[in-house]
């Protein structure tokens, strides 16, 4: 199920257990997971994009060895904060993903994230072909640990 609304997602997730967050690129996609308690989101890796069926089913195995219980996925707006041609395609593809698994689903601006990742990567002295292999999967981890924070601050479900 898609949750558009962060507190809606966070009244569907168990209190224990990971997230995935995931930086939708049109070659690429960057995923990132948390600890169990949510606190920190870690990069993982980047799946290289070829059919939504591939993709999915490298995102499912996954989800099942991580034992992950929702999915935040970084919404591409506009900097002016209006929708684009992008967005389209991330809501179709999380429509898609929905449609093959009960994992939840939110969506989490990732305005910036990319920048972030790129100035954190320079000032850890990163070559620039390590910062291109890198650099989808730690933009992941900027959205989700965004989510995670707003999260935290929502506080534990009564």
């Amino acid at each position: 199920m898609i949750h558009d609304d962060v507190a809606e997602f966070a009244a569907v997730l168990p209190a224990f257990g990971g997230l995935m967050g995931l930086d939708l690129g049109t070659k690429t996609i960057g995923v990132a997971v948390s600890d169990s308690l949510r606190s920190v989101a870690s990069p993982l890796r980047t799946i290289r994009r070829t059919k939504f069926t591939a993709d999915a089913i490298a995102l499912e195995e996954i989800l099942a060895a991580r034992e992950i219980q929702g999915i935040v996925l970084g919404m591409p707006l506009n900097m002016d904060g209006s929708e684009g041609p992008r967005l389209q395609s991330t809501r179709a593809f999380a429509r898609n993903f929905a449609r093959r698994s009960d994992v939840p689903i939110t969506f989490w601006d990732e305005r910036l994230s990319t920048v972030a990742a790129e100035r954190a990567l320079l000032e850890a002295d990163t070559t620039r072909k390590r910062r291109a292999k890198v650099i989808d999967h730690v933009a992941a981890g900027y959205i989700l640990q965004g989510a995670l924070d707003r999260l935290r601050h929502l506080g534990p479900k009564q």
